[in-house]
């Protein structure tokens, strides 16, 4: 099944590292967040991947170009480094297509420019290139077949540690509580759409607005609840805490890990996020 993913945004809100590499490059430990994300669908079996390029494409066309399988993976060296004998692979049955999708365009537009890149695919995913989850694909995919609509789309809560206010007459306040507390749920992208989404979509539309208001007006549009592990790096304060989740070994997104930590009877960890849009570790 073929992943979309979107990798063209400018990032300005991650400016520390924008103005030099797109955002999808900017790295969690050795490897940039789009391999985490990529990794992640790989691990669930979906290896076809379409990039849809647009702000400094040339920087994630040079990464995979020059991908070095060593970085993140055993191997053994010999002859000087003449000889290097990898003991697995991750990337090498992946297969990868390179779209320029245009500098400003917005997701609807860059996902209409990729169409031709679908033809054939009755279902197909799609993805912001910037957040990680631990959710269960094989679930999320499940739900989808058996709703049987024409889109789906993760739900998570958000972590930041804003505060809902509720105001009564005459501006008073009537309730403030954490935004976690709140049952909020609000749009994680990890689509998965039929390929009749763009019988609902126009040209220029960005799409979460207009065409998902046309799939919500006829009932083919699902959200799927995950209460778990989700983040995202919009920020600069998110980037340092992917840094300090990756530096203390607690990568709940990495389920290629987790999976094969099990077969080993390793303890499981549960993520919760805090108030400081931190996460908890409890064992």
């Amino acid at each position: 099944m073929k992943v979309v993913l979107f990798c063209g945004g400018l990032g300005t809100r991650l400016k520390e590292y924008s103005e030099t590499i797109p955002k999808p490059m900017v790295d969690i430990g050795y490897r940039p967040i789009l391999w985490h994300l990529m990794r992640y669908y790989a691990h669930y079996g979906h290896k076809d991947f379409i990039l849809c390029l647009g702000y400094r494409g040339d920087a994630i066309k040079n990464y995979f170009l020059n991908y070095n399988e060593c970085l993140s993976n055993d191997f053994v060296m010999s002859q000087g480094g003449r000889d290097i004998r990898l003991y697995s692979h991750d990337i090498e049955d992946w297969s990868i297509t390179f779209v320029e999708t245009g500098l400003n365009s917005n997701i609807g537009q860059r996902l209409m420019a990729v169409k031709p890149y679908l033809e054939g695919e009755e279902v197909f995913l799609a993805n912001y290139s910037d957040g990680l989850t631990d959710l269960d694909f094989d679930a999320y995919m499940d739900h989808f077949y058996a709703q049987n609509k024409i889109a789906s789309f993760l739900c998570v809560q958000p972590s930041q540690s804003f505060h809902v206010v509720s105001l009564g007459e005459g501006s008073t306040v009537t309730g403030i509580r954490p935004v976690m507390d709140a049952d909020l749920w609000i749009n994680g992208g990890f689509f998965a759409f039929r390929q009749e989404i763009f019988n609902y979509m126009q040209p220029g539309e960005e799409l979460v607005q207009q065409p998902f208001q046309r799939l919500i007006a006829e009932n083919q549009l699902i959200g799927y609840r995950n209460p778990s592990f989700w983040a995202c790096m919009d920020t600069f304060k998110e980037k340092k805490l992917f840094d300090e989740m990756y530096a203390s070994g607690s990568t709940p997104w990495a389920v290629w890990n987790r999976d094969r930590a099990a077969s080993r009877q390793v303890e499981s960890v549960t993520y919760r996020p805090n108030g400081n849009g931190l996460f908890r570790f409890q064992p």
